[in-house]
């Protein structure tokens, strides 16, 4: 059991070989991201009352062994590393040691249920980071147990760990492996008492305690919203204001020139004759961004794209020649990989442009690589249109 899950393990690290870009996620509201199994369970028991009658390890010993078992559990994730589940688990039909006959080979029938909380600690999204698209997740669990003996009619309280090997099939549904060690109070399994009774702490204490390992393999379905949304990029969002400020306030500029040259030529005509009407046609000549993020070559956010439709709207009824400029940001990556992504900010900005009408042919596309002129450095990772 322990190789099948190290193999699982190694499945999905090897699946994560690609790195996967970590970031952080926003929190989905309360009915998101729930999710119920049902597994069979097999499990096998050691309880108190086999201390000093010699039984061999095997956990498959028939004096062990509930071969028959089931558990359901309804569970949320509050992160793509971290939720909590309440399960209940129980044996249809198993063994446990019947000492009344004094006699150690007699088996009896033991029926019981546990009612656990649960923490599950999902360390595929929490070392390697979050991948809606993964399809091997690895997880741990621990947590607290209530459980009755229904054959000997007992009640203890325990406590509980484990692992999880999941495979997800679609989105919704995934199939699971689980391994759980399972701690009870002394004399749950049964009303025997040891033969050998130590009174000393340490290991002795724990060997006066009824243990369960169970192993069980079912089904898990995603009820809710399955996915988390990444973070907003803050910085590219203030960005993002800024650039449509200086947008508008070029435009301001360029209105406000405009309005003072045609209002010195009023002044200087002196012609009575009814001037022929001009019409002028409104130049965006100020450069005008789009923002990134990090080593990405699609538009951070299609609202950056409204900065621009005035530039091309003023290149197609003027016939300008439009340059798009595109930048990393020197911080991070080298120099080559800088020029390449830049290049391919600027041929994606282009794209937009000849989408709004203008013809491929006014485009220039200049890559100038890595850059750190602008702070925060975030604001680097861009994209710059003007008419040529």
């Amino acid at each position: 059991m322990v190789l099948a899950f190290a193999g699982v393990s190694v499945a999905s690290m090897a699946q994560d070989a690609v790195p996967t870009e970590k970031y952080s996620v926003a929190t989905n509201s309360f009915w998101s991201n729930w999710f119920f199994q049902a597994h069979y369970q097999i499990s096998s028991f050691y309880g108190n009352e086999e201390v000093g009658r010699n039984y061999s390890l095997s956990p498959v010993k028939t004096v062990r062994f509930a071969p028959i078992g089931a558990s359901v559990a309804i569970g949320k994730y509050f992160t793509p590393g971290l939720a909590l589940r309440t399960k209940v688990h129980g044996s249809i039909w198993g063994r446990a040691l019947d000492t009344k006959k004094g006699q150690d080979d007699e088996k009896d029938e033991t029926k019981y249920l546990t009612l656990s909380e649960q923490a599950i600690f999902n360390l595929s999204n929490l070392l390697a980071g979050y991948n809606e698209d993964r399809k091997f997740d690895f997880s741990v669990f621990a947590g607290a147990s209530v459980a009755r003996n229904f054959s000997d009619d007992r009640y203890a309280f325990g406590l509980n760990a484990g692992l999880i090997a999941q495979y997800k099939i679609s989105p919704r549904v995934a199939v699971d492996v689980e391994l759980g060690y399972y701690m009870y109070e002394p004399s749950f399994t049964g009303n025997a008492t040891p033969l050998a009774y130590d009174n000393r702490g340490g290991i002795n204490r724990l060997k006066r305690r009824d243990h369960q390992i169970a192993l069980e393999a079912g089904i898990s379905v995603n009820l809710g919203k399955v996915t988390w949304n990444k973070v907003p990029d803050v910085e590219a969002i203030k960005a993002l204001s800024q650039g449509q400020i200086d947008a508008l306030n070029a435009q301001l500029a360029d209105a406000n020139a405009e309005n003072a040259r045609l209002k010195d030529l009023l002044a200087q005509k002196k012609d009575p004759q009814p001037s022929e009407t001009k019409v002028v046609k409104e130049v965006v000549s100020a450069p005008v961004s789009v923002f990134f993020n990090l080593n990405k070559a699609t538009v951070a956010s299609q609202k950056d794209l409204q900065n621009i439709q005035a530039v091309a709207d003023a290149a197609k009824a003027n016939n300008a020649k439009i340059v798009v400029t595109g930048y990393a940001d020197s911080k991070t990556g080298n120099s080559e990989i800088n020029q390449t992504l830049s290049q391919k900010r600027a041929d994606a900005v282009a794209d937009a442009l000849v989408n709004m009408g203008v013809d491929r042919a006014n485009i220039e596309t200049v890559a100038a690589g890595g850059v750190d002129t602008l702070s925060p450095f975030s604001f680097n990772r861009r994209a710059t249109v003007e008419l040529k």
